[in-house]
């Protein structure tokens, strides 16, 4: 069983990926920060991983997502304004125990100094290969979100791809990256 956790500031879009990763209404999505209040976990199910790909699974494995709380408010470098330190805690646990880490970036509001930090404990200490994702490129210009790449690249060292959970744009790329990171897990 591969375990994916979904991290991001408050309503970057966390629970709105599960749903589409699931295909169907598993998390409760508003357009309120704070919904997802702890983690919600549930089976993907099998994540076929193509041919050409080399993979020591035999083909196929399980998938859990955990959708998390946002651990940051998005605008100050507070903690979520719904976690109290031991339900903050308890998500970092989680996330810990997951075996690839989606990474979440608001378009609209950018890199967050919080989740800056903790994407770099997550990958040096912990050792985690993490996807990071650019979400809600359909509210911004094409210059902002070759901006954000830019910034993320230098900032993270890795190379974020493009998401609306609107437009479904870059959805089949980060379905890609899953199956890519699966093989290694």
């Amino acid at each position: 069983m591969i375990k994916v956790a979904i991290i991001g500031a408050e309503n970057v879009g966390k629970s709105t990926l599960m749903n589409a990763l699931i295909g169907g209404r598993i998390s409760e999505v508003e357009n309120l920060p704070g919904t997802t209040k702890g983690t919600i976990r549930r089976r993907f199910g099998k994540l076929k991983i193509p041919k050409s790909m080399k993979n020591p699974l035999g083909g196929a494995d399980e998938f859990v997502l955990i959708d998390t709380a946002g651990l940051f408010d998005p605008q100050r470098e507070l903690r979520g304004k719904v976690l109290s330190e031991e339900k903050f805690r308890e998500i970092i646990e989680e996330i810990v125990s997951a075996d690839i880490v989606i990474h979440m970036v608001d378009a609209t509001v950018g890199l967050h100094r919080g989740m800056e930090k903790l994407h770099h404990m997550l990958k040096f200490r912990y050792e985690k290969p993490i996807i990071v994702v650019i979400n809600k490129i359909d509210l911004v210009p094409r210059e902002r979100v070759e901006e954000l790449r830019k910034i993320i690249k230098k900032r993270l060292e890795q190379e974020a791809i493009p998401l609306s959970l609107v437009t479904y744009e870059g959805f089949n790329e980060l379905i890609k990256r899953l199956a890519y990171y699966a093989q290694y897990v």
